[in-house]
């Protein structure tokens, strides 16, 4: 009894640091530039028209791994462009109304799955990613007057990448995304390009 007893005891324990070695927190932090080909054209009425732009900026993201290739992944960026926009002219009541540079930033908050599988020096990888994206333009309108609008929609990341190796706990990353947003009720398909510094825990 006594022996049956210790030995569940000494199970119990032996689990426990298994369970406690399978479960040891790892992942990386990634920061790096973003580029992004931007086709923000609307077609909703008395909406503004922006012209197809390079968008420049920054992308981070936190990754936790659950199991070795599978993990949960939290993704921030931000890009910032000077797109030709038109204004819906009827909506504003003195012309002259015509096309300007508006000063354009759009931002992504974006969560979800990767599956990723290192080989060698390199770990390729996969992602969906879903979450929010907020755009906010402004500027002045030929003639006087001060353009402004922004709106956030649902938004979507569908994409993949490669990280390769430098060194013990740092690895360089090369990422492209299918970036999918409705800003102003229309629907808008982009593609993102981030590299940049990956930290490993």
């Amino acid at each position: 009894m006594r022996s049956a007893a210790a030995l569940g005891i000494v199970s119990f324990f032996l689990l426990g640091a298994v369970a406690n070695a399978q479960f040891v927190p790892s992942g990386n932090i990634s920061l790096g530039y973003s580029y992004v080909r931007a086709d923000l054209s609307t077609s909703r009425p008395l909406s503004p028209s922006f012209s197809n732009s390079n968008f420049n900026g920054w992308d981070g993201s936190l990754e936790f791994k659950l199991i070795p290739w599978l993990g949960g992944v939290a993704d921030f960026g931000g890009t910032y462009g000077t797109p030709r926009v038109t204004p819906a002219c009827e909506a504003i009541p003195s012309p002259p109304c015509g096309p300007f540079d508006a000063t354009t930033h759009v931002n992504t908050f974006l969560f979800g799955p990767r599956v990723s599988l290192p080989i060698s020096r390199f770990t390729p990888f996969a992602h969906v990613l879903l979450g929010a994206g907020h755009i906010s333009s402004s500027g002045t309108i030929p003639g006087g007057g001060n353009f402004s609008t922004s709106d956030t929609v649902f938004t979507t990341a569908v994409g993949a990448g490669l990280d390769y190796k430098l060194v013990k706990g740092l690895a360089w990353r090369f990422q492209g995304d299918d970036l999918h947003t409705r800003f102003f009720n229309s629907t808008q398909n982009n593609f993102r390009l981030t590299t940049g510094i990956v930290f490993r825990f």
